[in-house]
């Protein structure tokens, strides 16, 4: 039960590039199986039929590598149902190819553009939702601009907000950027520092961002969630 609930909490750290939300949490996962061998089999399914191939495949090939990273486990499954390259996807991510070459002519390279794409968008979600509850909570913009990492990581939070500069942090730490404690707590994208004078603007386009995958999300769930209930047998 605990190495089911560790690949549980594995999956919970793969995300929906689109969304930037959990794959757990948005009920993509349909099962998980631990067999004696420390051998792992991950089910999921998307909410269409026809759910872009990019995605799904990120997605499992994800999946793959968060409960691959689990010490004990010695192999990992991961299949996806009820797509139309369901097959493809399954049998590259398997033999861990990259998504030109189980979909031969529909690109000319691996998906790190797109990967990264979707990063630069979720370091903008989880940044504008930090900021906006330390604002909410009597932070400054000058407080910003001058807050070095050492102290967003001192700062004294409540869980909520502990959980918001986690997930900040880890998406930077994703993208590569600089974690030192003497390096800005705040800054764009492109690695400058938040400036006060910039910040009510900086921050109404970011909040774009984040609405624009909140609704993703809320679209992905109903469809979802109408697509389970049309496969039940009371659907």
């Amino acid at each position: 039960m605990d190495r089911t609930e560790d690949v549980w909490s594995a999956l919970n750290s793969v995300t929906d590039p689109e969304i930037d939300e959990s794959v757990v949490s948005l009920d993509f996962v349909t099962g998980v199986k631990v067999d004696s061998g420390s051998r792992v089999e991950i089910q999921f399914r998307l909410p269409t039929y026809w759910c872009a191939p990019n995605f799904a495949f990120l997605m499992a090939s994800d999946m793959r590598d968060a409960v691959t990273a689990l010490g004990w486990v010695k192999e990992v499954t991961v299949k996806l149902s009820d797509h139309f390259s369901a097959d493809l996807i399954n049998r590259s991510v398997a033999l861990r190819q990259d998504f030109r070459d189980a979909f031969p002519g529909e690109t000319d390279g691996d998906l790190t553009a797109i990967r990264q794409k979707f990063l630069g968008m979720a370091f903008e979600r989880r940044q504008e939702l930090l900021l906006r509850y330390l604002s909410a909570r009597g932070r400054t913009p000058e407080w910003i601009e001058q807050a070095q990492m050492s102290d967003l990581m001192n700062l004294a939070l409540e869980p909520e907000g502990a959980s918001l500069r986690n997930l900040y942090l880890f998406i930077m730490r994703r993208l590569g950027m600089n974690l030192t404690p003497g390096a800005p707590a705040f800054v764009t994208l492109c690695g400058e520092r938040l400036r006060n004078e910039d910040f009510k603007g900086y921050l109404r386009r970011i909040a774009g961002v984040r609405r624009n995958a909140e609704f993703n999300g809320l679209i992905c769930r109903s469809v979802l969630r109408e697509r389970v209930k049309r496969s039940s047998p009371e659907g």
